[in-house]
């Protein structure tokens, strides 16, 4: 029988491989096997900013989708943030925005995923290994990383259904040491260091669900 020590492992194993997993579903998205037709850049655009800070929302550049499940440049922005609009060849809808240092590895992401790499720990691997041999640049300092899913983007009232907000701050090869955070969540919502001493660690930040605890 396992002990009690061995499951907690299992279970912290088990939710730092989801985060992940959800995480790089958001940012990278799957390999595009149908062709659904793309909104019009003006709707992928204003559902992109809606993981945007209001005030980061004017200057950032967006990346958004063709009908041919492409990927390119809705909008160049002058500012630090790079939005990702949602995929619509993919389930759920959700959109992402990144602080600019971080494009090189998540650019990097989204070219693996379109060479048929598509096991997240893999691509996490692949990735932390080129970072570590000098080949694929990372932030010097914190990168913030917002992450938004709903049930679905309303252009007319520019407002997402359901909405729920994650925010990833990406600190490459920092440790329970020095950032003082733990390996896993103490309470609801409570920040914690993820994949810690590698060069994709990062601090998760997720709010308990409306109501959680009620």
């Amino acid at each position: 029988m396992p002990s009690k020590q061995t499951s907690l492992r299992g279970m912290i194993l088990a939710a730092r491989i989801a985060a992940l997993a959800l995480v790089t579903a958001t940012v990278l998205g799957p390999p595009t096997t149908a062709e659904a037709q793309a909104p019009p850049a003006g709707v992928q655009i204003a559902g992109a900013l809606q993981a945007a800070p209001v005030m980061e929302r004017d200057d950032a550049t967006v990346f958004g989708f063709l009908d041919d499940g492409s990927m390119t440049t809705l909008r160049d922005g002058g500012g630090s943030l790079i939005c990702l609009a949602d995929d619509p060849n993919r389930d759920g809808w959700d959109v992402a925005c990144y602080h600019e240092s971080l494009d090189p590895f998540m650019a990097r992401g989204r070219e693996l995923r379109a060479q048929g790499v598509t096991d997240s720990g893999e691509l996490a691997q692949r990735r932390w290994a080129e970072a570590d041999a000098g080949t694929l640049a990372m932030p010097e300092e914190p990168a913030m990383l917002y992450v938004l899913t709903g049930d679905g983007f309303d252009p007319e009232s520019n407002s997402v259904s359901n909405s729920f907000l994650r925010w990833v701050v990406y600190t490459p090869w920092a440790t329970t040491q020095s950032t003082g955070l733990p390996e896993q969540p103490t309470a609801p919502g409570a920040p914690w260091l993820m994949f810690p001493g590698t060069a994709g660690a990062h601090i998760m930040i997720t709010p308990p669900p409306s109501g959680a605890g009620n």
